[in-house]
């Protein structure tokens, strides 16, 4: 190829990159001043209508395949018995929140955390936390794992705020479960917790079909005695390091606590709506505290079961 080829060659070249770039610039000048329109209009219509301009699609369970089971800690042994702790909300579901910008599922996973060290530091049984970093678990999956892990505790940790109207509220309170509420502070609590898996539509029961009536009954009165002992051990044991409200032992229907087969106890450690007591659970010389406590609570009811003098014994 020649040297007037190779100049004709490169011309072409460089007419077609600059009819490239003056399409562009067109299709720019345009198609730019259109785009900021529809943004603009995306806003406006908001902002007058209340309907986001936007939309934040967030993946949820289905509910249809059982999650994995967390690692249990503590002795090898297997023999050794095994509590179940669950931290309240995680993930998308932040769980109350208080004055100050306090987020109960931060405050949840710490106390959790608090009671798993103390456990752990002593050695005598073993556990497993529903969840150890900010995730989000449906309620039936949290009280799932503990039946799946065929644990002989469950305990349920939160941090819940009082809503105006509804009286105020501070100090911690055990739950055990109930078809109702000891108070209307203990139906609206309860009634917030199970509303978070009604928003991701999986559905509550089913489980009890597949036993008669009888034997529904029978095994719901033996693990509601064991829940009350267990109840009654935690307010013990706090004495002195946890500050409990005025009726520190009440039922609710929880359906976290809805377990045919573990005694389960649902543990407000305070609220997020109460001053004192975020001051408290924020500090760590106080969540060390109430973990140890907790913890003494949890040795002393699962030596009894092994021991044959739990609640439920002469049942």
């Amino acid at each position: 190829m020649g040297l007037a080829q190779r100049n004709i060659g490169r011309d072409g070249r460089a007419q077609r990159h600059r009819r490239r770039l003056a399409i562009a610039a067109i299709v720019a000048v345009f198609v730019a001043p259109l785009l900021v329109l529809a943004v603009w209009m995306q806003h406006v219509v908001g902002a007058r209508t209340g309907i986001p301009g936007y939309v934040v699609r967030v993946a949820l369970p289905d509910g249809a395949m059982p999650i994995g089971l967390p690692p249990i800690e503590g002795p090898a042994d297997a023999s050794r018995p095994l509590v179940v702790i669950d931290a309240g909300h995680g993930g998308h579901d932040p769980g109350a929140s208080g004055a100050g910008g306090e987020r109960e599922k931060r405050l949840t996973l710490a106390l959790a955390l608090a009671v798993r060290d103390a456990l752990i530091a002593d050695g005598r049984v073993r556990v497993a936390l529903t969840r150890s970093d900010d995730r989000f678990l449906v309620l039936q999956e949290r009280a799932g794992i503990a039946r799946r892990l065929h644990a002989d505790l469950f305990l349920s940790i939160h941090a819940d705020a009082v809503e105006s109207g509804a009286g105020d509220a501070s100090g911690a309170t055990l739950y055990t479960l109930s078809d109702k509420g000891s108070d209307a502070i203990a139906d609206a609590v309860a009634v917030r917790e199970n509303r978070v898996d009604t928003v991701n539509g999986v559905g509550l029961g089913g489980a009890d079909n597949a036993v008669s009536q009888f034997l529904v009954d029978l095994s719901q009165q033996r693990m509601r005695a064991a829940s009350q002992a267990f109840a009654t051990l935690i307010r013990r044991e706090g004495q002195g390091r946890i500050r409990f409200r005025d009726v520190p032992v009440q039922q609710a229907a929880f359906v976290v606590l809805k377990s045919l087969d573990v005694p389960s106890v649902l543990l407000e450690a305070g609220y997020v709506s109460s001053p004192d007591d975020v001051e408290n659970m924020r500090s760590r010389p106080w969540r060390d505290g109430f973990g140890r406590a907790v913890a003494h609570a949890i040795e002393i009811d699962l030596a009894d079961q092994a021991a044959g003098t739990s609640a439920t014994a002469g049942l």
